[in-house]
């Protein structure tokens, strides 16, 4: 952070000082006056003043900048945090991350100045209080006949105002996930004609969101009224008292002011409701932005590989959500060199294992080894030399389309059947991602040239030409097989031709490994050939070798 938050601690209680000294400054100028000195007082007067309002200035430029960098602190650490813990369940969905990230970092950011203001208007109370007693202990008394209520009234603000933000900042997160949800299946509520339905899914939460809102309305206009009615009280009786007492002589004219400026200061704070339901926000915001950072992110090892074929074992890997397993326990040996296809249907654990290669995801038992060393052991930078991915849907991160493909030349786009369509853009590699309009396939094929870039020891290829054409998945699928010649492939694989190029399939049935054997074997079962989609598995293990439509066989 820059220096605001030196400049708010110290141009807020300078403000306060200023503020508390003024009735006495007042007072002082008004016996003056009455005595025919006014110069000194006025003086003083008037310094105090400006004194005040410069502090304040201070104070309503620095409150604003410290709250803006607190936030992207805040939002900076979070966001790191997230990325660090990778693709791991938080036990939080993503709209709900991304409600904490973007609304629950910014209360969170003005906790500082909130607490700071809250701190300062207490200790002004007090100074208040003690310029009552100097005055007079009878004045004091007066105060103290109605403050303790006030004490009693402002701490169950805070804990009913906490409450009832923290469960608004849930339903937000609530709705904001599953907003998320929804845009993210846009294409599929239309083409069902489900616009209706899942609008009202989405707004489900909102009767709750307003009855924690009006909750929160009802909380802060009770302590208003009260704490008004309470200030009411106590000014009444200290100026009922200051004046009794002027009237008798044993206070000068001025105390009257004095008194009167004091008792509007010591309760002060029981007016603060905006500022204390500032700081329930905040202390609200920072319980939630804690809540996701307390998820412990994957150390990195500081082991380095040594040679090998890029053998990649899995020895009794275990993931676990919560009480269910979804996966294992499990052990598989890709050969150095070799390609297999994981084989399976919807939730059999296909993509789960491939992310256990790459520490997408920590299996919670068992271990992943390449060429005989835990990839948790690994550096992050040999981790990445070791392991490589491509998915369904890559995401292009950088400023430029060539910065995105992360070194991929013209031998890796050409190998993916890229090199077509990125000769057509208007910038050619200078074009920025966001500018692109391309389809689901031309996407996947700058996945693919990425991952030849990198070239990684063990490659796994998570459905990464689901959708290209069988023409165009059967070129680029033999151009990959010439580029990778020598690294191990771990395939997720859903059409019976990937399958069937493979060295073996890793046959994966509700998170177990079924069985492992080439295709041809397996395609005999009904069972396997069920789990497989477009082309007849039975079909195409049928064909003699030789057969103009029989995969060829890679390795």
């Amino acid at each position: 952070m820059r220096g605001w938050p030196l400049v708010l601690t110290l141009a807020v209680p300078a403000e306060a000082a200023a503020t508390l000294a003024l009735p006495g400054t007042v007072a002082g100028a008004v016996d003056a006056s009455l005595g025919g000195e006014a110069t000194g007082p006025a003086v003083l007067l008037g310094a105090v003043l400006l004194a005040g309002a410069a502090a304040g200035a201070l104070a309503a430029a620095a409150g604003p900048a410290c709250t803006a960098d607190a936030t992207v602190a805040l939002r900076s650490r979070l966001l790191q945090h997230v990325l660090a813990v990778g693709p791991a369940p938080h036990g939080l969905p993503s709209g709900d991350l991304t409600s904490r990230l973007v609304g629950s970092a910014a209360d969170a950011g003005g906790a500082f100045p909130a607490r700071l203001g809250t701190f300062t208007a207490l200790l002004t109370s007090l100074g208040a209080v003690v310029g009552l007693g100097v005055l007079s202990p009878w004045l004091a008394l007066a105060f103290f006949a109605g403050v303790l209520p006030g004490i009693v009234l402002i701490r169950l603000f805070l804990r009913q105002a906490g409450q009832v933000f923290t469960r608004y900042q849930e339903v937000q997160s609530e709705l904001a996930a599953r907003l998320t949800g929804a845009l993210g299946g846009l294409r599929s509520i239309h083409a069902a004609g489900a616009e209706e339905r899942e609008a009202a899914q989405v707004l489900g939460p909102l009767p709750e969101l307003s009855a924690a809102g009006h909750a929160l309305w009802s909380t802060q206009r009770r302590t208003v009224w009260q704490a008004t009615l309470l200030v009411a009280v106590v000014e009444l009786a200290v100026l009922g008292t200051a004046g009794w007492q002027v009237a008798s002589g044993a206070l000068p004219p001025g105390a009257l002011a004095a008194a009167a400026g004091w008792a509007a200061l010591g309760v002060g704070f029981f007016e603060q409701v905006e500022a204390l339901a500032g700081v329930a926000h905040a202390r609200a915001g920072l319980l939630r932005v804690e809540e996701a950072l307390a998820r412990p992110a994957p150390r990195p090892g500081t082991r380095q590989l040594p040679d090998g074929p890029g053998e990649l074992v899995f020895t009794e890997v275990v993931v676990r959500d919560g009480g269910a397993t979804l996966l294992g326990p499990l052990s598989l040996t890709v050969p150095g060199g070799r390609t297999v296809a994981l084989v399976g249907r919807s939730g059999s654990g296909k993509s789960l294992l491939a992310a256990l290669a790459g520490r997408l995801r920590e299996p919670d038992g068992g271990s992943v080894l390449v060429d005989g060393v835990r990839v948790d052991e690994l550096s992050v930078p040999e981790l990445r030399r070791a392991v490589g991915f491509a998915f369904e849907r890559p995401v292009l991160v950088g400023a430029t389309v060539a910065e995105a493909l992360e070194g991929a030349g013209p031998p890796e786009t050409r190998a993916a059947h890229a090199d077509g369509f990125l000769a057509l853009l208007p910038d050619g590699p200078r074009t920025p991602p966001d500018e692109l309009r391309l389809s689901g396939g031309e996407l996947q094929r700058l996945g693919l040239a990425r991952l030849l870039a990198q070239r990684p020891r063990v490659m796994v290829l998570d459905d990464a030409t689901s959708s290209l054409d069988l023409a165009t998945e059967h070129q680029v699928t033999r151009a990959l097989a010439e580029a990778t010649r020598g690294h191990t492939r771990l395939i997720v694989a859903h059409r019976a031709e990937a399958a069937a190029r493979a060295d073996l399939v890793a046959w994966l049935d509700a998170g177990r490994l079924r069985a492992l054997a080439p295709h041809a074997e397996l395609a005999t079962d009904p069972d396997y050939r069920a789990a497989l989609v477009g082309t007849a598995a039975g079909h195409l293990s049928n064909l003699p070798p030789g057969h103009p439509s029989a995969p060829p066989k890679v390795r």
